[in-house]
C-alpha cells in the first residue's frame, strides 16, 4: 500500500479553492434567497438526500442557532408523512448538486400546492429543481476532488459554505447577539460563557431588592431587608437611588463583635463599603466572575446606566452555571 500524501495535499487545496469561487455566488439571488429567509413568517425547512442531505441537516442547525427557526426534512420521509411538518409560511431550502434527485424532484409539486418559497442550492441552472424554484443559488459546475471523481467533496463543501454565508448574514441583519447565542447554547461551554450577569443573577427585574437608605440606620436597615431572598449583602443608596455603597454579612458580623445596641443605631453610611465594584446586566458572567476572584468579594451590585440598582449577583450563581473550567 502506498499512501499519497501529496494527492491528500492536492484535496484540501482543490477544496479551498472551490470554496473562494464562491465568492461569486453572492449576487442578486443571494440577496432574494437571504431578504426571504430574514422575512419568513414560519420555519425554514432544509432537505436534501445523501451527502447533501447531511450538509443541509448543518445548515439547517446553524440556522436554528443564530435567530432563524429551522428544523431539516428528509425527502424520502417527507413523501410517507413528514410532510406535514411543513406549514403556509415556510421556506423550504433544497439541496442537489445535479439538481435531478428524485427525491428532491418529487417534492416540488407538494411544496407549491401548499404555496412554500423554494429555494435552491444547486450546481446547474438548468435542472428541474431550479427552473421550478423561487431562487437559484447556483454553484455552478464543480469538479469532485476524490480519485474517480464522483464522491461529494468539492460540492458539499461548497454548499458548506454557502449555506453559512446565509444563515450569517441573516444572522447579522436580526442583531443577534451574544446574548441571544447563549439562550440558545445554555447547555454547551461556549454558551455558558456568553451567559450575561443578567441572565444569571439572584434578584430578577421585578424582584424586591436587598436596598436600604445611606440615612437609615443599621437596625433599619435589617428590618426592611429581613423578609427578603437568600442575600449575602445588603446595597446603599443615596438620596437620588444611586449605589452609594455595600454592606456584607462579613461587615455586620464585624460590627457586631462589640456591643450590639450600639451597632444597630449606626448609620449604613458609616459602615458601608463606599465606591464598591459593580456590573451592568449586560457584562459576562465570565467577567463578574474575574472581579470576584481579583478582589476576593461574593457580591456584585449589578446597576443600570444612571448607576442606580437592578439586581445584586452572587458568586455561587456564576459557581452555578459553570462558566468556568
Amino acid at each position: 500500500m502506498s499512501l499519497d500524501f501529496d494527492y491528500a495535499r492536492k484535496v484540501i487545496t482543490t477544496e479551498a479553492e472551490a470554496i473562494r469561487s464562491m465568492v461569486r455566488a453572492v449576487d442578486d439571488s443571494f440577496a432574494a434567497a437571504a431578504e426571504i429567509i430574514f422575512n419568513a413568517r414560519g420555519c425554514v425547512i432544509v432537505t436534501g438526500v445523501g451527502k447533501a442531505g447531511l450538509i443541509g441537516e448543518k445548515i439547517s442547525a446553524t440556522l436554528a442557532s443564530t435567530g432563524t427557526p429551522s428544523h431539516f426534512l428528509h425527502p424520502v420521509e417527507a413523501l410517507h408523512g413528514d410532510l406535514g411538518r411543513v406549514r403556509n409560511g415556510d421556506v423550504v431550502l433544497a439541496l442537489s448538486h445535479s439538481g435531478e434527485s428524485d427525491e428532491i424532484v418529487r417534492l416540488i409539486a407538494l411544496l407549491k400546492q401548499q404555496e412554500n418559497k423554494l429555494i435552491a442550492m444547486t450546481g446547474r441552472a438548468d435542472s428541474r429543481l431550479a427552473r421550478h424554484s423561487d431562487v437559484v443559488l447556483c454553484m455552478g459546475p464543480l469538479e469532485e476532488a476524490c480519485p474517480l471523481g464522483i464522491a461529494p467533496s468539492v460540492s458539499t463543501t461548497c454548499m458548506l459554505a454557502l449555506g453559512d454565508a446565509i444563515a450569517f448574514t441573516v444572522m447579522k441583519a436580526r442583531d443577534f447577539s451574544a446574548a441571544d447565542y447563549a439562550r440558545y447554547h445554555p447547555g454547551g461551554a461556549l454558551g455558558a460563557k456568553l451567559i450575561t450577569v443578567g441572565q444569571s443573577m439572584m434578584f430578577k427585574p421585578g424582584d424586591p431588592l436587598p436596598l436600604a437608605d445611606a440615612a437609615d440606620t443599621i437596625g433599619r436597615m435589617l428590618e426592611k431587608t429581613e423578609n427578603l431572598k437568600r442575600r449575602g449583602a445588603v446595597m446603599i443608596v443615596d438620596a437620588t437611588g444611586r449605589l452609594a455603597g455595600i454592606i456584607t454579612d462579613g461587615d455586620l458580623r464585624r460590627g457586631m463583635s462589640g456591643l450590639r445596641e450600639r451597632f444597630l443605631d449606626r448609620l449604613t453610611a458609616d459602615v458601608m463599603t463606599p465606591d464598591c465594584k459593580r456590573v451592568r446586566q449586560d457584562t459576562l458572567a465570565a467577567e463578574a466572575m474575574a472581579i470576584f476572584h481579583k478582589y476576593r468579594i461574593d457580591e456584585l451590585p449589578v446597576v443600570d446606566d444612571n448607576d442606580r440598582p437592578v439586581g445584586l449577583i452572587d458568586v455561587q450563581d456564576i459557581v452555578a452555571i459553570k462558566v468556568v473550567g
